[in-house]
């Protein structure tokens, strides 16, 4: 069966094309800025941190709850993904439906309005979605030897599902500073100064998230970097 087109190999069961993988799906409003910038850096990071072996056991992609279906990323989003050393051929935007969120087994939205949106729509989504800060914060409190190990292809989704579960269970017990905390605002139509700093913002926010799932922190000068230096610190 061949995947739709602009979607790839991620859509048809993994980096590798694998089936059986573990899901992560990024939300944002028009999938044309925040949620392309987080799919594709999610993607290059994970493929830095576990190569071509390991990397088919997670599916990345995005969808926007007003998603402008068919559409190309915003220039800028592009500009930006390019200075981080991330692929950003073939990406279009989609419209959030049904059928994404059912087959998700993580869902990390750019705000806490997506969030709500997501988990509105049923599919027992509430233990698999959050906001990106705050699943990042989640995992923070996590200890990670209390998760699998990440060995085999198998392993690393065994882990992010063991994952999931247990950020689903401190989310009540950590709580965000502030309601802003767990935001980030959309740069649509912004300069490219300010697309450049949500850039940075989801960098930093991914990195506790990537290093959680595959057990491999960001090796020190790895290639994908921004303006402001390394992706990952």
């Amino acid at each position: 069966m061949t995947a739709p087109p602009g979607r790839g190999a991620a859509e048809s069961g993994g980096i590798n094309g694998a089936a059986g993988a573990f899901r992560i799906l990024h939300v944002s409003t028009g999938n044309v800025c925040r949620s392309p910038i987080t799919e594709r850096l999610t993607r290059h990071a994970l493929a830095e941190r576990l190569g071509a072996s390991r990397t088919g056991g997670l599916v990345v992609e995005s969808a926007g709850t007003w998603g402008h279906e068919g559409a190309p990323m915003e220039e800028n989003a592009l500009a930006v993904l390019l200075e981080y050393g991330a692929d950003a051929e073939g990406f279009t935007g989609r419209e959030l439906l049904d059928e994404h969120v059912v087959r998700a087994d993580l869902v990390l939205t750019a705000t806490r309005d997506h969030r709500a949106q997501v988990v509105s729509m049923g599919h027992s989504a509430g233990l698999r979605t959050f906001t990106l800060k705050e699943f990042t914060r989640l995992v923070r409190a996590i200890d990670p030897a209390t998760l699998p190990a990440a060995r085999s292809r198998e392993e690393v989704v065994e882990r992010a599902h063991a994952l999931v579960q247990a950020a689903a269970a401190l989310r009540g017990w950590l709580l965000a500073p502030s309601p802003e905390a767990d935001e980030i605002h959309d740069p649509y139509g912004a300069p490219i100064p300010y697309f450049r700093s949500v850039g940075e913002e989801i960098s930093q926010a991914l990195d506790p998230v990537v290093t959680a799932l595959t057990g491999v922190p960001a090796a020190a000068g790895a290639a994908g970097r921004g303006p402001g230096g390394p992706l990952y610190r």
